[in-house]
């Protein structure tokens, strides 16, 4: 539990924590109509050059910088937004395509080492963004990095997805 003291007098405290992402963005304008798609939600503050969605589930404090320019990808894959069921999948798709946003789908792959549901989109300035669903926690368990196989062999998997 997090404790922030606003005044001598008044102590607020913070029961869940928020995960803070600052996007620079290259078109505001554009970021915010496909951020109000993707979380089905209004900016709490919209200003000429900044915008920010204060995301309630997933905790999220969204913010997004006007910038001259933005270097696609750089260390970032993607980001994403793990939901509790496919129904919840089908409704962000719903959500995207009635914004006229391009999406993606995947049902029932195996990605990550896990069965999942899922749809994609590329926000304005090429930042990939996924929902899904977890259907299978672990489709490999026999992969974990120190599962012996054998006396004295250990067996190891590079398998990549999401890329």
């Amino acid at each position: 539990m997090l404790i922030n003291i606003l005044n001598s007098t008044e102590i607020k405290i913070m029961t869940v924590m928020k995960t803070h992402v600052a996007l620079n963005v290259t078109n505001l304008e554009k970021s915010v109509t496909f951020y109000r798609a993707m979380f089905g939600l209004e900016p709490v503050k919209y200003k000429a050059d900044y915008a920010k969605f204060d995301v309630s589930n997933p905790a999220l404090n969204l913010t997004l910088n006007v910038t001259n320019s933005v270097q696609t990808g750089g260390a970032l894959s993607h980001l994403g937004v793990q939901v509790e069921s496919t129904e919840e999948v089908k409704s962000a798709i719903k959500r995207f395509t009635d914004a006229g946003l391009a999406l993606f789908t995947e049902d029932n792959t195996d990605c990550c080492y896990a069965l999942q549901d899922k749809v994609w989109m590329t926000d304005p300035d090429g930042n990939r963004w996924e929902v899904f669903v977890v259907k299978v926690a672990d489709t490999a368990p026999e992969n974990n990095v120190g599962a012996t196989v054998a006396v004295g062999e250990v067996k190891t998997a590079n398998k990549s997805c999401c890329a």
